[in-house]
């Protein structure tokens, strides 16, 4: 499976700043305010119009494509089932587009472990989400390994059951195999992601029909702030694959005869129906902000409610559109004046559409002292409504939008539907693109999502907050001494599960590269696909003093040639932690007077940690440890013990945080002598703070000591070494037991000279 990526995916890395054994830990214990801001830090879809990114999807909507299209026949024979009639003629299609994708079928089942066998009997829908479910990770650089068997929560809107109608219809019960019922289940679509991820949070499937996928973004943030789950991945999707369901929605004629949703419309006369698939990743606003996340928009706030009893069963209600949406508001403590952007339900149906508006109105027109215009669009008019996946497409949008700071076109609108009275409300209908409103509020957007059986969700989002945004730059500080000229060369690592699947991801890269974008920042772009990408175990290694030379190592690639300064190979990937690495912290020897020099300048994550230890230190310590990491080499102290240990310390410190923020998570972790603090510190054993005063109290009283005793290192079984003290009476002491035969020796200065002569 190749993944979708763009250069401000991969150029917005930033470092990760967590607490002490937070970086792989998503789990909390303590409660949240029942409606704190949740962000949206990861995007995944597969959109008609072959929207299969955040980036892709913004373009279409940027550029108004429709991206509706004759049914494929790959479906049905459409041409044989349409009837313009279809209300009075049963078995008849009466719609003749939809917003479908190409591909529907294909599926990498092997790079989730699924057999052939099984895969041939999952839903297409379950396929789907498996695919946008891992992309909005990669999207949001979260890597598979961190978040394995931690409480990441899966929350999936899903309504059809098309799979299930067609195997049901062409196969005899002699089919019926041992993959059958989990490939068919709906509660599966989310429970297979949790167990392919190994995800241990809330895992449900939901169907409220249309409004599914926005009431699983209102239940995520529910169990968000309950502490339920500490991230989640929360979508919809929806497959068109009989015509059974679109024969059902035409008798009841809810179906536009062109296939075109012509949402506001005087001409409009029903929705397009449409297939697809979106996921987004959630997480508490600042886990996000420590994490420094590229974040999309914050969800303010939502709401759930229902119609009860109208005149039938599929009629909705204004009231109870506007009671739900005041809910939302108040509940956000959000003005809906302040509301530019409201993504509507929009279906473009003659009931449907005058009903929504009139709710809106009641909510957010009736405010005549400030007549500034509500923008008000559906993202139907682009891909159709993709029915149990249509909230989350419409939240999608909304927070692209917010992200972006403009406000795209609505299509199929040329003349208002009388009925709706858009300007007495303050409501514009965008025909193009329009750059959002500086009106001292931040950007906040409203989406409508309601189910074709009364239950209705709203979703406020909003821009990220402005620390959000914030670079590298902001974190690192100039070092002394040192002069940041960039790295020497710049490494970038590409992995995928195959080998056909490498290349075309390599391919990819190429394409971001050879893009014309002069302000790329090449350094960040490597470092994020090194450490905010999932790795798999065929690799790619390309190596270049330039962005030139990526260029040209990875078209030697394309080429099949394999210069000098690209590797291509296999891996061992490790998925457990009990085969990770093991981390050893070192005793004392190893220190010299630049030590960390260049990690200080170039790596900010590194420097913070000495910041924090540096922080530490200084609560007890009348010395400077970034003064003294910065000395130069004639003034330097790293030759006295009271500095040198505090030191060692904090370089093993910051190390060891650097290498798990990166996803290096140790199965093991091990310290020898002055190494013991650190390695103390890096398994939780003690705080920061504690482990700093133990080694800086060795370290003091060693020095008060220093050149009255000697240490020696002794290629001897611990029992010989044993015997070969015993008769110096006490004065030599067995230090410590380094291996099998190597030990150290210690005490008086003359004895260990004569022991190291023997």
């Amino acid at each position: 499976m190749a993944h979708n990526i763009a250069s401000e995916d991969l150029v917005r890395e930033q470092p990760i700043m967590l607490d002490n054994n937070a970086v792989a830990r998503v789990a909390h214990t303590d409660l949240h305010p029942p409606h704190a801001p949740v962000a949206i830090v990861g995007i995944g879809c597969r959109f008609p119009g072959n929207a299969n990114s955040a980036a892709s999807f913004w373009q279409l909507l940027t550029a108004g494509v429709d991206a509706t299209v004759p049914v494929p026949a790959d479906r049905w024979n459409n041409d044989l089932l349409f009837s313009p009639d279809a209300m009075n003629e049963p078995g008849t299609v009466g719609s003749l587009r939809g917003g479908f994708i190409d591909g529907i079928a294909e599926f990498d089942a092997g790079f989730f472990g699924i057999s052939a066998r099984e895969a041939a009997v999952m839903d297409p829908q379950q396929r789907m989400l498996l695919e946008t479910s891992f992309d909005a990770l990669e999207d949001g650089g979260l890597t598979l390994q961190s978040l394995r068997g931690r409480d990441v929560g899966v929350f999936v809107g899903m309504s059809q059951v098309d799979y299930a109608q067609f195997q049901n219809s062409q196969y005899s019960r002699e089919h019926i195999g041992v993959h059958t019922n989990t490939g068919l289940a709906m509660c599966i679509a989310a429970n297979r992601i949790s167990y392919c991820f190994d995800f241990k949070g809330p895992s449900l499937a939901l169907d409220t029909a249309c409004s599914s996928s926005l009431t699983a973004v209102s239940l995520a943030c529910q169990s968000i702030h309950s502490s339920e789950c500490g991230m989640a991945l929360v979508g919809g999707v929806n497959a068109i694959l009989t015509p059974e369901p679109t024969i059902g929605f035409s008798r009841a004629t809810m179906l536009a005869q062109d296939g075109r949703c012509k949402t506001f419309d005087a001409s409009a006369d029903g929705f397009a129906r449409g297939e697809g698939a979106g996921v987004v990743v959630l997480k508490r606003l600042d886990d996000a902000l420590r994490g420094r996340d590229r974040i999309y928009a914050v969800i303010k706030g939502t709401a759930v409610n229902q119609d009860g009893r109208t005149p039938s069963m599929t009629m909705p209600s204004a009231d109870a559109q506007a009671d739900m949406l005041r809910q939302a508001y108040r509940n956000a403590g959000i003005d809906p004046g302040s509301v530019r952007y409201i993504e509507a339900h929009g279906t473009g149906t003659p009931v449907g559409d005058p009903i929504e508006i009139r709710a809106l109105g009641d909510v957010f027109g009736n405010d005549q002292t400030n007549a500034r215009p509500h923008f008000i669009g559906s993202v139907k008019t682009n891909i159709g409504h993709l029915e149990a996946a249509a909230g989350i497409a419409g939240l999608i949008k909304a927070a692209l939008a917010v992200h972006h700071g403009v406000v795209p076109p609505n299509r199929n609108f040329d003349r208002e539907n009388p009925e709706l009275g858009l300007s007495g409300h303050h409501f514009v209908v965008p025909v193009e693109t329009i750059a959002w409103p500086d009106d001292g509020c931040p950007r906040r957007a409203g989406v409508n999502s309601f189910g074709f059986g009364g239950t209705n969700a709203h979703a406020i989002v909003e821009e990220a907050p402005t620390s959000a945004s914030g670079t590298e730059s902001d974190v690192c500080a100039e070092t002394a001494n040192v002069e940041d000229d960039g790295p020497a060369a710049y490494l970038l690592p590409i992995s995928a599960h195959s080998d056909e699947a490498l290349k075309e991801l390599a391919l990819r890269h190429l394409s971001v590269l050879q893009g014309g974008e002069p302000a790329l920042d090449l350094d960040a772009y490597c470092r994020a696909a090194a450490r905010r990408r999932t790795h798999h175990h065929c690799r790619l290694a390309v190596l270049g003093q330039n962005r030139d030379e990526l260029i040209a190592k990875l078209e030697d690639f394309r080429r099949g040639l394999e210069p000098k300064g690209l590797l291509l190979g296999k891996a061992k990937v490790l998925d457990r932690p009990k085969d990770g690495p093991v981390f050893v912290f070192s005793g004392m020897g190893p220190q010299w007077w630049a030590m960390g020099r260049e990690l200080l300048q170039v790596e900010p994550l590194f420097r913070h940690w000495i910041e924090r230890c540096d922080a530490a230190f200084a609560e007890f310590a009348d010395w400077s440890l970034l003064q003294e990491l910065t000395r130069d080499e004639a003034s330097s102290r790293m030759s006295e013990t009271q500095i040198s240990q505090p030191a060692n310390f904090a370089l093993q410190v910051a190390l060891g945080e650097l290498w798990r923020a990166w996803g290096l998570q140790p199965a093991a972790i091990v310290g020898h002598s002055a190494g013991e603090a650190a390695a103390a510190y890096m398994s939780g054993m003690l705080g920061l703070e504690e482990a700093a005063r133990a080694i800086y109290h060795r370290a003091r009283l060693q020095h008060q000591v220093s050149g009255k005793g000697k240490m020696i290192a002794a290629a001897l079984e611990p029992e010989d070494a044993r015997a070969a003290i015993a008769c110096h009476d006490g004065k030599v002491s067995l230090a410590a037991i380094n291996g099998a035969s190597s030990v150290t020796l210690s005490g008086d200065a003359e004895l260990i000279v004569a022991l190291s002569e023997q």
